[in-house]
């Protein structure tokens, strides 16, 4: 066991005076209690769980004499304890941050002041390819320049040529987030890349990537294994990042879509479907909720691997009406997860699999495997509807969905209607419905209903295209 001579300061190792075996015991003990009607099978860990992150956030600040360090902050502060001898930091990233440190204060380049706005270094963000060990430097800066910019880079790249390119990165708001919006090429092509499960990937400074790359890989591993995924399958991977899931799955599937809100992460992702050969896998930017909704056809299988605050309730009440086969959760935070899979009426846990992404902090992945109930008899019922008075040889040559949108947009100053309020009027009217549809009880009652103006509206629209007839 390893001693670091700031983790009461810290706070963000909390295991790290425990021994790694009771590490994991402890973390399958947590998982357990948020499943506690479930078998929670043993944390997967780590060989070495020393010096794992291959990403890496620094602040800079100075001491009285003008010296430049940096680090995290003090647990509850914004205070800057130097941290440039973490244990679970990637070594060449400490060494990278000592040298940074050094030569910013030997070319007195200021660090950057919260409190007065005043100042330079802020931030900085390393990252570190497993596959090649090339690193991307992201130096963050509160000003609108990096004083002798050309002199610090070529001094840097000297020192560290495993540094492939390097990013200056603005952010002068007073906001915690690291990142600003504004990036600058000062070196190399702007990315680097990596290889999960021999697919290769393009990782950029804005674009979610694990932390964790060998954790992460016997994670999605372990979600590709649960899906048992079949040549004929369809895949939908909601919160895809730059595509990792979405194309490992892909050689496997019949078709893979990805869906993301981070439009630079999309943009990441289409190029690493070309970088791969890929083909058979699409990318959407677009928020979760909004594309849920939107869905018509139900994918055999769907990945879902959100941020730390999970999904909506909304979201997933939605995805409880698809009629996919499997779903596979993957969650760095597992009291969302466990809060989310609540909301799955229709589905039940197969399997849960933590992996230990995070050794030394109490933090945990977790894949949960969920296989759609089947339903019993009782369940149903058989719903039939007269249609003496329907236009069915017109009901059959029906405008599409895209086209019922746009004549309710344009015939009602723009309003937005879903596919699913569309098919829930289209099945009031009786189109669809010429043979029995086996429609739970509930059904209808759990999804959002289509309110009384949109209903009108989508009304008039099939009138005109002549699926119904006017009155």
């Amino acid at each position: 066991m390893k001693y670091c001579p700031v983790y009461k300061k810290c706070g963000g190792c909390a295991y790290i005076n425990t021994e790694y075996a009771d590490q994991l015991k402890n973390k399958k003990e947590y998982i357990q209690s948020l499943f506690p009607k479930n078998n929670v099978e043993p944390v997967i860990g780590m060989k070495e769980p020393y010096h794992y992150r291959h990403k890496i956030y620094a602040t800079f600040s100075h001491n009285r004499d003008g010296v430049i360090k940096c680090g995290m902050y003090e647990e509850n502060t914004h205070k800057v304890i130097d941290t440039k001898m973490c244990l679970i930091q990637h070594v060449k990233a400490n060494d990278i941050l000592r040298d940074m440190c050094s030569l910013a204060t030997k070319m007195h380049i200021e660090s950057y002041n919260e409190d007065t706005g005043r100042g330079v270094l802020r931030h900085a963000y390393i990252r570190i390819s497993h596959a090649t060990n090339d690193v991307l430097l992201t130096i963050v800066i509160g000003s609108k320049n990096l004083p002798g910019s050309n002199a610090f880079v070529k001094e840097m790249v000297r020192m560290h040529p495993e540094i492939k390119s390097i990013v200056l990165n603005h952010n002068s708001d007073d906001t915690s987030m690291v990142l600003g919006k504004k990036n600058h090429v000062l070196y190399g092509k702007g990315f680097i890349e990596d290889e999960i499960m021999h697919t290769r990937f393009r990782i950029s400074t804005n674009t979610f990537y694990q932390v964790n790359p060998v954790q992460t890989e016997k994670i999605y591993s372990t979600a590709i294994q649960m899906a048992q995924l079949k040549s004929t399958d369809t895949v939908l991977d909601m919160c895809c990042g730059i595509g990792t899931i979405s194309l490992i799955a892909a050689k496997k599937a019949s078709f893979a879509l990805g869906v993301e809100i981070n439009e630079d992460s999309i943009r990441d992702a289409i190029g690493n479907a070309k970088r791969n050969g890929i083909k058979n896998a699409q990318f959407i930017a677009c928020d979760s909720e909004e594309f849920i909704e939107q869905l018509e056809d139900s994918p055999n299988v769907v990945f879902l691997d959100p941020p730390r605050n999970g999904f909506t309730e909304k979201f997933m009440k939605q995805l409880d009406h698809l009629k996919s086969d499997k779903i596979v959760y993957i969650s760095c935070n597992p009291s969302t997860q466990a809060r989310d899979i609540a909301f799955l009426k229709h589905y039940q846990i197969k399997k849960i699999v933590p992996v230990d992404n995070f050794p030394f902090t109490k933090h945990v992945e977790t894949v949960v495997l969920l296989s759609r109930l089947k339903q019993k008899p009782d369940d149903y019922i058989n719903a039939t509807i007269e249609l003496d008075d329907v236009d069915i040889t017109a009901a059959e040559t029906k405008a599409t969905y895209d086209e019922i949108k746009k004549y309710v947009a344009e015939h009602n100053v723009g309003m937005k209607v879903s596919n699913l309020y569309i098919s829930q009027v289209k099945r009031k009217c009786g189109i669809e419905m010429g043979k029995n549809y086996n429609l739970s009880k509930n059904e209808d009652s759990r999804q959002p209903q289509c309110p009384k103006d949109k209903e009108s509206a989508i009304v008039e629209a099939l009138k005109h295209f002549k699926m119904i007839q006017q009155e």
